[in-house]
This record gives C-alpha cells, sequence and structure tokens, in this order.
C-alpha cells in the first residue's frame, strides 16, 4: 500500500512539473516600450518624473502582474532610473496597458541626455526589467528588453 501511494504521489509530482514546462514555453514574454516622460515638479536641483511604460500582451490569455522591476537609461547609457512597481495591474489579451513609474531626478545625473534631446530633438533609451506574471498555466517571472527613441514631441519610436 505504502509503494502505491509513493508511485501515485510521485506520478502527480511528475505530472505538475510537466504541465508547468509546457505552460512556460507557451508563455510569450510582454513587450514594454517607453511610451511617454511628463515632468512632475521642478525644484533646485533635479526634480520628479512620471515614466509611461506601455506593457502589450501577446499571449492568448490575460495576465496578471504582481510586481514589475525596471532599469531606464537614456542617451549613452545615462542611468534615469531602476526600482520596483509592486501595483498589481493586468493585461488583457493582445491588449496593452500603461504602467505609470514616479521618478526622481537630478540636473547632473540627465545633463547628457536633455543636451542630446534639445540638439537631436530625440534621445535614445533601454528599458529592461522583469516582470512578475500570474497566468492560467501558473506564474512566472520573466525578462523583458525594449530599446528606441523618445522624441521631444512626445512620441516614441521602438528599435
Amino acid at each position: 500500500m505504502r509503494r502505491l501511494v509513493l508511485g501515485a504521489a510521485t506520478a502527480a509530482i511528475a505530472i505538475t512539473a510537466g504541465c508547468s514546462m509546457l505552460g512556460k514555453q507557451a508563455f510569450q514574454q510582454p513587450v514594454v516600450q517607453l511610451k511617454d516622460v511628463a515632468v512632475q515638479s521642478v525644484g533646485l536641483t533635479g526634480g520628479n518624473l512620471a515614466v509611461k511604460l506601455n506593457v502589450f500582451n501577446p499571449n492568448a490569455y490575460r495576465l496578471d502582474a504582481t510586481r514589475m522591476t525596471y532599469s531606464v537609461t537614456v542617451g549613452e547609457n545615462v542611468g534615469l532610473a531602476t526600482g520596483v512597481v509592486d501595483n498589481r495591474f493586468t493585461v488583457q489579451s493582445g491588449d496593452s496597458t500603461t504602467v505609470t513609474i514616479p521618478v526622481s531626478f537630478s540636473y547632473s545625473g540627465i545633463g547628457a541626455a536633455g543636451r542630446q534631446l534639445m540638439n537631436t530633438g530625440g534621445v535614445d533609451y533601454h528599458v529592461t526589467g522583469d516582470v512578475t506574471v500570474g497566468t492560467v498555466v501558473g506564474n512566472f517571472t520573466v525578462p523583458y528588453s525594449s530599446t528606441g527613441k523618445f522624441t521631444a514631441f512626445g512620441g516614441t519610436t521602438r528599435q
């Protein structure tokens, strides 16, 4: 009897692990792009921005994100922001949602990127991180990475 119970438990674990592996292989990585940057406040040494990221879900099912880490660099690897968003957000199948990240900056930290924006009308950006999502096939933490160009006219182009 003990062997029968042990065998059934082993089979159940193997089936669960197999389903999780199949689900992870079928999972498509969300696409994260910089959507907009808005100045919230300005002071003597810096200010605060609202950085908006567009998160697209290419999967055939809804994603319930519970955590998102991010690192935004602009220009030639000038760090603009890093952090964690623990606010839950949902992205429907084949749809997008906007996640707003509050960012504090100093003038010395983004001076080169600001000059590039004023001189050329745009600045290159790179957004990386990972997002933890709950899906119908399990929970996953997956990395994302996106590069593009943010223009002075508020638009972005993905590279």
